[in-house]
């Protein structure tokens, strides 16, 4: 018996490293790259380590394409979008779980299904409000289309529904009104979901590139992932600068995601069991 499961934790291992390595690798081979030259990047077979190391690359990729203004866009777009998303997810989820209005529930139903629809779906008709709305190339065009996020309403709603009513229902003794009540007691409650969604919306914004491809006309108003593909092609066939510039766009969030992703995990548990 001790055998088999030695047996047992070490294909589980195995796995477990394999698997490890298969993620991990792109990642290495991205940083690899940045510091080869632009010889080396190319040559077959290609070297695991660069054979000199060409810190250069990164002031040369930052140079070559106006990576400030799209870091600048980045941030001031992923914060609207972290502001907006969380405030309306609040909000709706507790509309949905503590206030009790007539069709509350089917409402919900309706809003939980429209997550089988494609994003993609959606874009031609976004596209066309936002053009009809004269909000090609601004920020409101960025993230206005998804500020309402069903998924993080839901995992707040299920996090909010397990407060017990007999707290609502004292508070509404004690004077407090939905909005005292929502404020000073739900949301420091849901403290650890509410940073969960504000980690994911930063992520997905910070990574954001078909939506913004479109929206978008000038250089003024790219992101960090459109900056790439501008870079691209000024930079021809040079390899090297493109693995420093993606480089030096993943690492803020790699970076964020290391010292937050238990939080990330424990936000999820926590909103999406039902106790």
């Amino acid at each position: 018996m001790k055998t088999k499961n030695n047996i047992k934790a070490a294909i589980k291992y195995f796995l477990l490293v394999a698997f490890a390595i298969i993620t991990l690798f792109p990642f290495y081979w991205m940083i690899a790259s940045s510091l080869k030259s632009s010889f080396e990047v190319i040559q077959t077979p290609p070297t695991m380590v660069p054979e000199k190391f060409m810190w250069s690359n990164f002031s040369t990729a930052f140079s070559m394409a106006p990576f400030g203004r799209y870091f600048i866009n980045t941030i001031i777009v992923t914060a609207l979008s972290i502001v907006t998303t969380v405030v309306i997810a609040i909000l709706s989820a507790f509309a949905f779980s503590h206030l009790e209005f007539k069709g509350r529930d089917l409402i919900f139903s309706i809003f939980l299904a429209s997550m089988m629809i494609p994003g993609e779906v959606l874009i031609v008709t976004n596209f066309k409000t936002i053009s009809a709305l004269k909000m090609i190339d601004s920020y409101s065009a960025l993230f206005v289309p998804y500020m309402a996020n069903v998924l993080y309403i839901y995992m707040l709603r299920e996090f909010f529904l397990k407060i017990p009513k007999q707290l609502y229902y004292a508070a509404k003794v004690d004077g407090a009104s939905d909005w005292k009540f929502l404020w000073k007691i739900v949301v420091p409650m849901a403290k650890p979901s509410i940073i969960t969604i504000c980690i994911l919306v930063g992520i997905n914004s910070w990574n954001a590139f078909l939506w913004p491809l479109l929206v978008t006309n000038s250089d003024n108003m790219r992101l960090l992932a459109n900056g790439l593909t501008a870079f691209q092609s000024d930079v021809g066939n040079r390899y090297e600068l493109l693995m420093a510039a993606s480089t030096i766009i993943t690492m803020p969030i790699v970076i964020v995601y290391l010292f937050l992703h238990k939080k990330i995990m424990n936000g999820i548990s926590i909103g999406g069991t039902k106790g």
